[in-house]
């Protein structure tokens, strides 16, 4: 995840404010997500270190954050600057974003679990979500970082050009 992030950042990073803010907002994630992900049962010690109620919290807040940012605030941006220099959305736009919604679900489903749990007998599964939500989130990335070519590349190219 971190490795395709750094790749993602290299390539788009600096071509656009819009990009350059979903990508810090998606490390902020990332960062967190990795913190909760160390605290995990590690098997060579036997020790299990289960995540306080207030770190699955502020990762849940995060993640809630990111998706919400991403569909009201930063989508929202790019149709703003499309629509200031001439660009309409184009089919492979509306299908990348299409993929996108259907990540949204499952990630709020984790959040509406963990979000206000209170006590560590409620955690029993909570390896196998973390793992779950890791592979939703690489997915919604991937997909993002789609979109994100497509929009580093018709910002690149003036319209009718």
């Amino acid at each position: 995840m971190l490795k395709k992030f750094k790749q993602t950042q290299d390539q788009w990073g600096g071509s656009s404010d819009v990009i350059d803010h979903w990508l810090e907002t998606r490390q902020s994630l990332i960062v967190e997500y990795c913190k909760l992900a160390a605290l995990q049962p590690c098997s060579k010690t036997n020790v299990i270190e289960l995540p306080t109620p207030s770190e699955l919290q502020n990762f849940c807040q995060h993640l809630v954050d990111y998706i919400s940012e991403g569909h009201f605030k930063i989508y929202d941006m790019v149709m703003d600057k499309w629509r200031s220099t001439g660009f309409e959305v184009t089919e492979e736009i509306n299908q990348a974003y299409g993929k996108i919604v259907l990540t949204t679900e499952p990630l709020l489903n984790f959040t509406d679990k963990y979000a206000a749990i209170q006590s560590e007998d409620l955690l029993e599964n909570l390896d196998s979500d973390l793992s779950f939500i890791g592979e939703v989130t690489e997915a919604r990335f991937e997909v993002e970082d789609q979109l994100i070519r497509l929009i580093a590349d018709s910002l690149a190219v003036p319209p009718g050009a």
